[in-house]
């Protein structure tokens, strides 16, 4: 890339990213690592939420949800998924379109052991994305899995990650008179060279 500024420096994409998110971590003040997640469903409808980015690994990007959610449908569905994570404080965002695959193994036993007692009650105790007939029924339900999972609950087995495995990053940061930056990282299969172009703001 010629004529760039320091902060797109490097010829990994995925660590152009794990670098900005870094950078984001001192500056943002809630939530650095939010992502905007996009499916579609059977119908070719759009959906989109925010989840929590939990890692940059060195060919993928990882979230955890509910398998059974509406996200996690769409995705078992679709087989692909695309984000943005966008960041005020650097005014700098990344756009990542691309193929999913479930982590479901001993890495995602390791995440969900990580997280709070109450945050793993509460995964066996929802049913993300279906309906619920009061708050006081999902209180219900925390305390009687409380009482069945004891301490330790184990991941349950319809919780897990999904792995964005993309063929597509665009790298954006803000510019003077809305002259912005913008590189965009394309390859035809996950195995396949990148190419990046750079593209009017």
């Amino acid at each position: 890339m010629s004529e760039t500024r320091d902060i797109f420096a490097g010829d990994d994409p995925f660590v152009i990213a794990q670098r900005w998110l870094s950078e984001a971590e001192t500056s943002e003040p809630n939530d650095p690592n939010a992502i905007a997640l996009a499916t579609v469903d059977s119908q070719g409808m759009p959906n989109v939420r925010m989840v929590l980015l939990k890692e940059i690994e060195p060919a993928g990007f990882v979230f955890y949800t509910n398998y059974n959610s509406s996200k996690g449908q769409e995705i078992a569905q679709s087989g692909t998924a695309s984000f943005v994570m966008h960041w005020k404080s650097l005014r700098r965002q990344i756009r990542v379109r691309g193929h999913v695959e479930r982590e479901e193994g001993p890495q995602a036993d390791v995440y969900f052991t990580s997280r709070s007692l109450k945050s793993r009650l509460g995964a066996w105790a929802s049913d993300q994305s279906q309906p619920l007939s009061s708050r006081s029924a999902l209180v219900a339900k925390v305390a009687k899995i409380t009482l069945a999972k004891g301490p330790a609950p184990a991941r349950p087995p319809f919780w897990g990650g999904f792995r964005i495995k993309p063929t597509e990053i665009e790298f954006w940061a803000d510019g003077e008179f809305r002259l912005h930056d913008r590189f965009r990282w394309t390859r035809e299969g996950l195995d396949s060279d990148w190419k990046i172009t750079r593209l009017n703001p």
